[in-house]
């Protein structure tokens, strides 16, 4: 038992790392593909509904391309980001500027009763929480890249400071802009609702939309790609992944196998197009994986209170989060229990992979050189070296 207790923290770190391997990262960059695909197809089929087939194929189209870039060079990939976040912030900016046009010339009619025949069930609210916050869940994808920030102390909570309020108010006033042309039921009913936006009041240059929110969605699924890699490149440099894992590019310094693992996972995931049910699949398990750890830091805090935290938070902070995320873990249990289930086995599945993976140290002599062997083929197909070789 007190063996157990002893590597316990490392056990909870690694079901962390495996459900974000798994589940979490590739999940989403799925679902963005997918918003891609949908938006840059949508106008293609005006009349009718946008084949299924076509829109996965996209979607793995624009996953590959962008995992081929992340490899290549990682300028060109803070390049694609920094680009089409600018045309995220311009389709936002004309979406919200025609939506305040709008109401000004009296277009307020969606706005009357505005919630009418709102459910008061907690459970489709939580369901309905899950599908919101994942708009939002970019502010936790910089701490995955804290090794190539600059002064990350300082600068990891300004990004967050300023994004967050951002996004929050831009989300918002595009939705408002969305509902003076849009009723509740049309937005709820269409796959493609800035196209069908841009139909109603743009005319002739109703394409602008479609490619703009694709261009959103491509730069989207660029930073997912690009956090992923990294995060899988950092658990293999601390032994709780195969080491091929956390090996780097001989001339290009970028975490190759850990991207192409990435990649190729979120391929994986478009076997189904259902977006609302890959959220649902992935939120129940990011939820647990978040809550867990701001668990653990409030564990901290009152074990180790004189401990240095050079980011540190008044503790109303983690104790409401934390109450919100207990809220997101039981509610849907009973909401869409085969989906959380689904979740729950997930997290499940990476106990026996710890115990034979991790914490497994004597494994046979001929399993070891097979993995060294295998291990090295990969290395000489991707050249690739092991970051401490390549800094000596």
């Amino acid at each position: 038992m007190h063996i157990f207790w002893k590597h316990l923290d490392h056990f909870l770190l690694f079901l962390q790392l495996w459900v974000n391997l798994i589940i979490i990262r590739p999940t989403a960059q799925a679902i963005v593909a997918l918003t891609f695909a949908t938006y840059i197809l949508q106008p293609a089929f005006p009349t009718c509904e946008t084949p299924d087939s076509a829109i996965r194929l996209l979607a793995a189209v624009c996953i590959s391309v962008l995992t081929m870039i992340n490899i290549l060079k990682v300028q060109w990939a803070t390049r694609i980001q920094d680009v089409f976040t600018v045309a995220k912030l311009l389709a936002l900016a004309l979406l919200m500027v025609t939506g305040l046009v709008l109401i000004a010339m009296g277009r307020v009619e969606n706005f009357e009763n505005a919630f009418e025949g709102t459910t008061k069930d907690v459970k489709a609210a939580s369901l309905a929480f899950y599908s919101g916050l994942f708009a939002y869940a970019g502010w936790n994808f910089l701490n995955f890249v804290t090794e190539e920030m600059i002064d990350p102390f300082k600068n990891l909570p300004r990004a967050i400071y300023i994004s967050i309020p951002i996004v929050t108010i831009v989300y918002v006033f595009a939705n408002v802009a969305y509902f003076t042309l849009i009723t509740p039921e049309e937005m709820l009913a269409s796959n493609a609702v800035a196209v069908l936006f841009g139909e109603r009041i743009y005319g002739v240059m109703a394409w602008i939309m479609p490619v703009f929110v694709g261009l959103s969605c491509f730069g989207g699924v660029n930073g997912l790609l690009f956090t992923s890699g990294r995060l899988f490149f950092v658990g293999a440099r601390h032994g709780h992944l195969p080491e091929f894992l956390s090996m780097i590019h001989t001339k290009r310094y970028t975490p190759t196998p850990a991207m192409l693992f990435t990649g190729g996972m979120s391929l994986v995931m478009l076997s189904s197009s259902d977006i609302f049910a890959l959220i649902n699949y992935m939120s129940f398990v990011q939820w647990l994986s978040v809550g867990a750890s701001i668990a653990g830091l409030l564990y901290w805090r009152y074990k180790k209170p004189d401990l240095e935290r050079p980011i540190k938070f008044p503790l109303i902070i983690p104790i409401s989060f934390l109450i919100a995320c207990i809220f997101l873990l039981i509610v849907p249990l009973f909401a869409a229990p085969k989906d959380t289930g689904i979740g729950v086995l997930i997290v499940c599945s990476g106990i026996p992979v710890y115990l034979l993976g991790v914490a497994w140290k004597n494994k046979p002599e001929s399993f070891q050189r097979a993995l060294v062997r295998w291990t090295l083929i990969g290395q000489k197909a991707l050249d690739v070296v092991s970051q401490e070789r390549k800094a000596e």
